[in-house]
Order: structure tokens, then sequence, then C-alpha cells
């Protein structure tokens, strides 16, 4: 068929039409003159018709392009309709759009975070090595840095974290892998040599790290064996994005020479844009050598070829052929020998020590396990809103529907067959979804960045995963639009299937019961309003939660008055600074701090409170039963930290400068215990003589000494409790609290705390000049203030309670539009139906009982369905709680009470039109 008769088949169509209305008539006469009467004639007209034409469509869509010109036609004719009522699209279209955008956004996000995978060559072929073991056999020290999870069904313990020299050994016997690499970190460490000094990350690897992942270098190389050698010359690459932002792209970078932690690197290449990270979320500026840790002095890199420090992460790329089970095994028993009958052993038999192999694809979950959840959550709202907006869709083609009877039975008397209908009204659904698709993408592009801007808690830390378009997003926008037409388009499409045609051509077609069965329609009309409106409760009750538990959270009282405090880091550990020389230039920056104009307080300590990090030990009483293994939190404390944080004294008196005066005997004063963080470990044990004076906390006294006076109460090693402060949270707001200790700062990389009379982000470049002036090579990190360090805290909450809350108003308010629609559409075909009312003498305040209680009586079912599945779906947020139950009444009733006002809002407007309604035009409608 060539493309004129294509394009001139509407012409086609025209004739066709007007020989087919003759043949109706004559067939009818025909028909007549046989005895029959006129309505008998006119049927079997249309049925002989209709045989007829089904036959020779049959016939013309058989050719090779019959389907592609009526699928041509059907769009087309679609469109016009569309067209004709604009009204009725744009919000169809918008509806669909906020939903499908929804979606879309949300898998952009599932597809950055869950589906994209690894950033190199084949990563297929590359495995992730864990141990496992029927008992915990490993001893020292153990870091991870949270690249991979315990493996599912191990016998025992297991992690992923090795030492180094069981990696050198499995590296010399593996026959199974073509190449095996180690890493760690990434570390932060002090760079300077390229303007001022500042904080960067830095990942520790192995030689072979880069050839093993396939990665190769945009400019200079990559790290090779050779680099990893003690008395190499130290090198580093640099990640591309860190290039850019700091160079600024130059190629001049090969061979300069920059300092980390005051050791000289030089940089030799950059790696290629597309190797962001191995771990997924976990970001860094540059690679290092293991070799290197040595002489940057990272605390969990000390001891490096120490068989009780796990700390490196094994992965390695199958050879061709080989399957993972014989790796697996051969791994294994280098592993089961080296733990078993090394020099040194570490387990024993019964231990059943064992390597087990899996895809680093489903290793190296980094950040995913927080993320998860999240995700998980606002996909099942996302998808909530969907349904609701197809619902409000298909209510809307519905109502519509009634005013196309005439047009259908029309259609049907020419010929048309019933599967036709049904094809273009399907055709139509199709078109509109599409259209909502198209600009839900755009809806999609800003809800994808307001959600990271969300994650990242508005910090200057970009989003840690790479978001862009990829067949899978587009793959999702397409099949969402067309199963979403189909959806929602199928229950009006199926409606035209029971028209009945002697009716739906008389003339006052929505008075008579026969015109269509009326009865399903209204009833499935009310179902959908229902079904939106239950829907709509669900996602406003869990929303409901979440915003109450990120009240709770913000109106605990942490012990503390967080207002006006500005906080940041010195680490003069790296920067090269002896105990002296330390206590000399805190001294030296307290006096200027607190010389600053605004300033009226400032103190330091090992850690800041409500940062996320934690470090702990246990102690001993002296003269209770219970003598040791009392676990305690601990915190290093400089002068007026008290005062500065406004933590009350209750009892005793706080330290004074003599208590800060490093002692030259050292006791250990308690076993180290399990430390939740790095930072401020150096002050977990006691760093002062047996008269070392510290602070408790309530909770200390209450637990550990009831009724006993605690001031002059010693602990084992000498330890001497002199006053009792008030309970206060140390590591997050969610965390109860534990009994704590405060000891005197002595050395140490510090946090600053400064108490301000004014807005405490004013002082910050005056802080940055002070620092500078001190030492220029001295960074600041993390300088924020204390409200903000609380606000990072709550990153997950506030997004979770923001973007589900923003869910429930978009829910609520779709399925008020889609009540608000069906109300419009029963008053306009009821219009007679009220005039006769009125014109019998009914009130108009009758007439706004009888709309508003049709939309109130819709809103209690739908709300009485929806508080059942919310009572059962809010369990499943239990673990994101916190000081409100899943089945709070409270939030249930105020969902309840927002409801009833947005409804009765919907439900006024068609109210008042029916009202004006004037009953001597009413009579004359049709």
């Amino acid at each position: 068929m060539s493309w004129r008769r294509f394009f001139r088949r509407r012409k086609w169509d025209e004739e066709r039409a007007r020989e087919l209305a003759y043949y109706l008539e004559t067939e009818t006469e025909e028909n007549v003159a046989r005895g029959m009467s006129r309505e008998e004639a006119r049927r079997a007209a249309h049925i002989k018709l209709g045989n007829a034409t089904r036959i020779r469509e049959e016939i013309y869509e058989m050719n090779s392009f019959g389907w592609l010109e009526t699928l041509w036609r059907d769009l087309r004719f679609g469109a016009r309709m569309l067209r004709k009522s604009p009204g009725f699209a744009t919000v169809a279209v918008l509806t669909l759009a906020l939903g499908i955008g929804a979606n879309t956004a949300i898998f952009s996000l599932v597809d950055a975070v869950m589906l994209r995978s690894l950033p190199v060559w084949n990563p297929s072929q590359l495995i992730v090595l864990k141990w496992a073991a029927h008992n915990h056999f490993v001893s020292g020290e153990y870091s991870s840095n949270r690249d991979c999870v315990e493996s599912e069904g191990a016998p025992g313990l297991s992690g992923c974290s090795f030492p180094l020299p069981i990696f050198e050994q499995l590296r010399s016997q593996n026959n199974a892998f073509s190449d095996m690499a180690a890493f760690a970190g990434p570390a932060p460490l002090d760079l300077s040599g390229n303007g001022p000094a500042r904080v960067v990350f830095g990942e520790m690897v192995s030689g072979d790290y880069f050839s093993t992942l396939g990665v190769n270098a945009a400019i200079g190389r990559t790290l090779g064996p050779s680099d990893d050698s003690p008395s190499t010359s130290p090198s580093a690459v640099l990640s591309y994005a860190y290039w850019q932002s700091a160079f600024g792209g130059s190629r001049t970078v090969l061979g300069r020479t920059i300092l980390l932690n005051k050791v000289p690197f030089t940089i030799v290449g950059v790696a290629e844009p597309s190797f962001t990270n191995l771990t997924p979320g976990k970001t860094q500026d540059l690679w290092l050598t293991i070799a290197m840790l040595p002489r940057l002095e990272i605390s969990w890199g000390s001891r490096i070829e120490s068989l009780t420090n796990w700390w490196l992460v094994i992965i390695g790329r199958l050879k061709p052929g080989v399957p993972l089970e014989q790796a697996q095994t051969a791994a294994s028993l280098a592993f089961r020998n080296e733990v078993l009958y090394g020099p040194k052993p570490l387990a024993k038999a019964a231990d059943d020590p064992e390597v087990v192999l899996t895809r680093a694809q489903d290793a190296l979950i980094g950040m995913r396990g927080q993320i998860a959840t999240i995700l998980c959550l606002l996909t099942a709202a996302v998808g909530i809103i969907l349904v609701i907006a197809c619902a409000n869709v298909a209510g809307l083609l519905l109502s519509r529907a009634a005013t196309r009877q005439k047009e259908m039975a029309v259609r049907l008397a020419l010929g048309a067959s019933r599967t036709t209908l049904v094809r273009q009204l399907l055709t139509e659904s199709v078109l509109l979804s599409v259209l909502g698709g198209v600009f839900g993408i755009v809806f999609a592009y800003w809800g994808v960045h307001a959600i990271t801007g969300l994650m990242t808690g508005g910090s200057n830390q970009s989003f840690p995963y790479i978001i862009a378009p990829d067949w899978r997003v587009l793959s999702f926008v397409l099949g969402a639009s067309i199963l979403s037409g189909i959806f929602f388009g199928l229950a009006p499409a199926l409606q035209s299937l029971h028209l009945d045609l002697t009716p739906a051509l008389k003339e006052n077609t929505s008075m008579l019961p026969g015109g269509v069965r009326r009865r399903w329609r209204i009833h499935l009309g009310n179902t959908l309003v229902v079904a939106q409106v239950a829907l709509s409760v669900v996602v406003l009750a869990g929303a409901g939660l979440l915003v109450r538990t990120l009240e709770n959270l913000r109106s605990i009282n942490p012990g503390f008055d967080p207002h006006n405090m500005l906080l940041f880091g010195i680490n003069t550990r790296h920067a090269g600074y002896k105990d002296a020389q330390v206590e000399n230039l805190y001294r030296d920056l307290h006096e200027k701090f607190a010389a600053i104009p605004g300033v009226t307080s400032v103190s330091y300590a090992s850690d800041t409170l409500l940062s996320g990090d934690l470090s702990g030990t246990t102690v001993g009483i002296e003269g209770l039963p219970k003598e040791s293994d009392l676990p305690v939190d601990v915190l290093t404390v400089g002068p007026e930290f008290l005062r500065t944080m406004r933590i009350p004294l209750l009892e005793g008196r706080g330290f004074m400068p003599e208590d800060f005066r490093p002692a030259s005997d050292k006791s250990e004063g308690g076993k180290a215990g399990n430390a939740k963080a790095t930072r401020g470990a150096e002050q977990t044990s006691a760093t002062a003589s047996a008269r070392l004076r510290v602070l408790v906390n309530e909770a200390f006294v209450r637990q550990y000494l009831e009724k006993r006076n605690p001031i002059g109460q010693r602990l084992v090693g000498g330890w001497e409790i002199i006053g009792v402060t008030g309970d206060t949270k140390y590591t997050d707001l969610r965390r109860a609290i534990h009994p704590m200790l405060y000891l005197p700062f002595t050395s140490g990389s510090a946090q600053f705390e400064l108490r301000t009379a004014v807005d405490p982000k004013a002082l910050i470049p005056t802080v940055r000049q002070i620092v500078k002036q001190a030492d220029s090579n001295l960074p600041l990190v993390d300088i924020r203030t204390q409200t903000e360090q609380i606000d990072e805290l709550l990153v997950r909450e506030r997004l979770v309670a923001r973007v589900s809350g923003f869910f429930g108003v978009l829910a609520l308010v779709l399925a008020c539009v889609g009540l608000y629609g069906l109300l419009s559409y029963e008053v306009s075909r009821r219009t007679r139906e009220i005039g006769i009312r009125m014109a019998l003498g009914a009130d108009r305040r009758d007439l706004l009982r009888l709309v508003i209680g049709q939309g109130i009586v819709l809103a209690i079912v739908g709300a009485a369905l929806g508080i059942g599945v919310a009572l059962g779906v809010t369990r499943y947020l239990n673990s994101m709680l916190y000081g409100v139950h899943p089945d709070d009444p409270v939030t249930i009733v105020a969902v309840a009470a927002l409801l009833v006002l947005v409804v009765l809002a919907a439900s006024y407007v068609p109210a008042r039109r029916a009202m004006r309604i004037d009953p001597m035009v009413a009579m004359r409608w049709e």
C-alpha cells in the first residue's frame, strides 16, 4: 500500500459512511416490506450491516500495512477528541504526570543505588572474598569501612576484612583467579601544597588494584605493583571529580608534589571519569598504595603486617572457565592452612574457618543498606500515588463516556464492531498516559534533585550515586505509561460493550435506564472514589507517623543547649605536633577564640556531642561487689566544657587547670571497650596518673553507685570522681543515655566548641584566619553549627517525613479531585431531576445536603477501609518510628479530621452549582 493511499483513507471513510447509511435505510425498507415492524426491521438491518462490515474490516486489516493505518487512524481520532475537551485533557495529563513522574523519580534513585552495575570492566567476573566460621576466632583489631555485610547463610560469624599477610598468602597461592587485589578506607588525610590546607579522603590499595578492576587512566598512569613498596617514591592517583574541582582539570597536575600528612606524594595520573567508586555510595579523592600506610600514620594501618589486624577487603577476578565453586574451594584451602597451621595459628579445627566467594555486585553494598529502606518506603508510596492517579482518570473517563453514548451508538449503527470501539477507547487512554509520561519526566527531574538534596542534608557534599537516564529508566517510563493507560482505560472501554443501541439513539438517553447500564457505571465510579480515599488514608497515616517521629526527635532535650554553638575540628596528629606542642597550641587558640567579639565561652573535646561517633571502655568501682567490666561511654573534655555546653553540674566540682596537667605515670584504668568510632579513641584509656580526676553523669550514679555518695568514690585504677553532671545525649538522639565518664583532655586531635552571642556562622572567617595565623598547614574540618550537626543526624527522618508528607497531601488532593469530578458529573447528569425537585418545592439546603451527603458517605466508607488497611501496613514502619506507635490513635483521628475537611471543600462546589440551577431551564435540559 502506498503512503498516498494511506493518507487518503479519511476521504474513503467518509464515502463509506454515506454508503453504509444508504445501505441501512434500504435494508430497513425491504424488511418492512417483508412484514416486519419498523423497530424489528431496523434492528435486523443493523445486525446484517454489522456482520458485513466486520468481514470487510478483517479482510482489509490482513494486508501488510492495515494495522499501521488502523493505529494511525485511531491516534488521529483520539487526538481530535482530546483537542475538543481541553479541560478534561489538561486535568488528566497533569494527574498522570504527577503519578508517573513521582514513580520515575523514585525508580531513577533505585536504579542508581540498587541496579547500576559496578563501573569496572566485566563486573560479573569480579569476586569479593569473605570469611566464615562456626565460632569467633578473630583476635586483635578488626576494622570495617562498611563495604559489605555478613554473608547470608554463613555457618557462623563472618566478615570481609582480612589481615595483609593472609591476602599476600592467598594471592601467591591462587590458581583460580587471574588477578587479585585489596583495598581499605578511605582515610581522612591532611593535604597541603595546593592552596590552603584541607582534608581529603584517600583509599589505600594494593599495586594491582587498577589492573584487577580493568580501570584505565584519563591522563598519566594508574598505580602498579612497583608503587606498592616501602622503598619506592610515594605516588598518588586522583579521582576525575577531584581533579576537576581541586586542580581545574589542568594536565600540568602530572608530576606535581602534594603533602599528605606531611609526606610528599607525586601525582602520577587521574582515573577515568566513569570510575567514581567501587563500593556504592563511598567516594574518595585519591588512591595511594598500602605500603605508604606506616608513613601516613593512620591509626588502623599502624601494624599492617600483623595477623591480628583485620582491615583489608580482598577482590579477585575469576579466570575464564573457572567455576565459582572451584575457586571457593581453592581459596578456602589456602585460608585454612594459614589460620589453622600457619606460624601463628589463629583458629582451631572446630571453628571450621572457610572462605565464601560472592559476586562483587552483591557483596559490596556500601550505603545501600541505609538507603534501601527509605527507597522501599518511597516506592510503596509512589506506587499508591500512581494507582490513585489512574483511578482518578478512570473516573473522569467514565463520566466523559456518558456524554459519548450517542457517538458510540451511531458508530455501532454504522457497522463498527464493539472490538473496534474498545480498541479506539484504549488508544485514547494510552495516548493520554503517554502524554502524562512525557510531562512526568519534567516532574521526575525536579523530584530527583529535591530528594537527593534532602538526602545530603543540605551540605556541600554531592549525592554519592550517579543518577543519569539510561535504558532502564526510559523503559520504566514507557512501560508505566502504557500500563497506566490500559489500566484506567479498561473500565470505560468495557462499558461500551454493554451499550444498547435502541434507547441510546433516542434523544433523552440520560433519563432512560436502558441507554446504558447506569447502576453498574455509577457503582464503578463510586468504587473508584472509595478506593482513592482509602489509599489516601494509608499514605496519610504513614506520613503522619513519620512526621510525628521527626517532631519527637526534634523535641528531645539533649541535656545541653545546642543553640549559638560553632563547632570545628583540628587534627594535630597528622600535622606532626607532639604532646607539648599540642598543649601550647590549644592554650593559644583558646585565648584567641575567647577574645573574638561575640564569643561568650570556648572549650574543646575529643569529640562533639551528637556527632554520630562514640568512644567507650569498661571500669571497675572499688568497694563494690561488681568491681570490673562496667561499660561506660567516655569523652575527654577541655577547660570550661560544662560551661560552654551548658551542662549542669549537680554535685561536686568541675575540672580545674591542674587536672589537665599530663602526669609521668600512666595507668590503664580499664579495659578498652568496643569503640564505634576511631576519633578520640586514643583518649579511651586513662592518660594521667593514679590521681586522675573524672566526672560522671547521673546515669552512672543511678546504675552503678545506687545510694552511695559519688564524690570521692574511686574507680579501679585510681580514678577519683570529683563531680556529677546532668545526663546528655552522646552519639545520637535515638540512643538511650548510658553511664558516662568525662576525662580531662591532655593530647590528641580536638573538636572546638564556641558559644556565641551572635550568629555563629558570621564568625567562621575570623576563626579560619586565627587558625591560619597559628599554622597555615593546619586544616579546619567539619566546621558547622551544633544545630546543623543535629540536623544531619536527622537527615533520614527529615527525608522520609517530608517526602511521605508531600505524597500524602498529593494523594489526598488527587482523591478529592476524583470526588469532585464524580459529584460534578452527578449534578450535571441529574440536572433535570434537580429542576423537577425544585419545581415541586424542594429547599436549596436539601439539595446541598443531597450532594454533600453523597460525598461524605463515600469519604466515610473509604476512610473506614483505609484505616483498616493502614493499621496493618504501618506495622512495617515500626523500626523507623520514635515515641509513637504504629496504631497511634491521635494520628488516625488527625488524618480522619483532615480528610473530612477536604471532602467538604471538594463537595461544596458541585453542591453550590446544584443550588443555582434554574428550574425552568432544567425542565428543558437534555
